[in-house]
């Protein structure tokens, strides 16, 4: 291809671009359309790249391609970022960066992808954040590269392959984090135990809005108490059949109730979770959780729930806000329908 050649990647050079001479005469209507017709089939491109990315770092379980896993550094932060970068690069060269060039297209790569049923709400949610900012500064390095456009997008379109082949190397650490909630019942110690021993059915009534339901996470039910004492199983039910096993290894009326926690020997239901957060997964599990009860004064209750989770990946910095949160978010909910109750004068609550 000669010098003289238009370049497709770009649009028409301005005056001012070709002079090197500031102006303020504004650009024609046929080069404002070329823009806008190059911009346009940027993010295209950002868009297509981000959802084969999507169908490459597919999950599976041939161990010729278990490095490219969208549980990875290479899909996680790079492929936002290269989403960016191609759709400003290939875009059009513009005077000034605008952020809509790499933000349009990545929101659309999500949206995509959640209306595919490549990645459910909840995950969606939880990638969302560092997914905007690093599209964000993908698109500003796009905006800087004046040539070589199109190759520099082509060698940046491989970086999450080379990144993912790096890490695949790396042991995945484990980490074990302990989130606790409390809160104050204005009801007896005797009372409240009897609310956390064994949990009744929670009705439509009682259930409230909380954006980490929202987002896919399931809402309690209730929970069922077989035994008495040390070795008794607690069977923890939630939304969409989702169950976990609770076998106590702390009793102590009136003051403590331990147990650890794993899933069912049939294991969970494919729709209860979300394969990537799934508990008992290989990303992230839920180990034991603990009820504590003091007494206070004017017949108050001190109640807190705790409980030890697993994370193991290999962005565990970022990830463990997030399962914090969910673990925090869903114990503060049961905790709130226990108080509810206790402060209640419904039958069959009393100690």
């Amino acid at each position: 291809m000669s010098t003289d050649e238009p370049n497709p990647y770009r649009a028409p050079e301005t005056r001012t671009e070709r002079d090197g001479a500031p102006t303020d005469e504004p650009p024609s209507a046929r080069e404002l359309t070329a823009r806008k017709r190059t911009s346009i089939g940027g993010g295209i491109f950002g868009v297509a790249y981000g959802l084969a990315c999507r169908i490459a770092f597919a999950d599976g379980n041939d161990s010729s391609h278990d490095w490219l896993t969208v549980m990875s550094i290479g899909f996680i932060f790079v492929v936002p970022f290269a989403i960016g970068f191609i759709s400003v690069a290939l875009g059009g060269r513009r005077k000034r960066f605008r952020a809509s060039q790499a933000m349009v297209p990545a929101f659309a790569t999500l949206g995509a992808a959640l209306a595919l049923a490549w990645e459910g709400l909840i995950c969606v949610w939880l990638w969302l954040p560092i997914f905007a900012v690093l599209a964000l500064i993908g698109g500003a390095v796009g905006h800087l590269v004046n040539r070589m456009r199109a190759p520099a997008a082509m060698a940046v379109a491989a970086l999450p392959f080379m990144v993912a082949v790096f890490e695949s190397k790396l042991p995945a650490p484990h980490e074990t984090r302990t989130v606790a909630n409390e809160i104050v019942v204005d009801a007896p110690l005797d009372k409240v135990w009897s609310a956390i021993a064994s949990v009744p059915a929670i009705t439509d009534d009682e259930h409230s809005f909380a954006f980490v339901h929202f987002i896919g996470f399931p809402r309690p039910i209730a929970a069922t108490l077989d035994g008495v004492g040390v070795g008794a199983v607690r069977r923890a039910t939630f939304e969409r059949d989702v169950v976990f096993v609770e076998t106590v290894t702390q009793w102590e009326e009136h003051h403590l109730l331990a147990f650890d926690i794993s899933p069912p020997p049939e294991g969970l239901p494919r729709a209860g979770l979300d394969e990537h957060v799934t508990v008992g997964g290989p990303y992230f599990d839920v180990l034991q959780g603990t009820y504590e009860l003091s007494a206070m004064d004017e017949g108050r209750t001190l109640l807190r729930l705790s409980s030890r989770h697993r994370l193991s990946t290999r962005f565990n910095a970022y990830a463990r806000w997030w399962t914090d949160w969910i673990m925090s978010s869903t114990q503060a909910y049961i905790l709130d329908v226990i108080a509810r109750r206790c402060e209640a004068t419904a039958p069959g609550l009393q100690g």
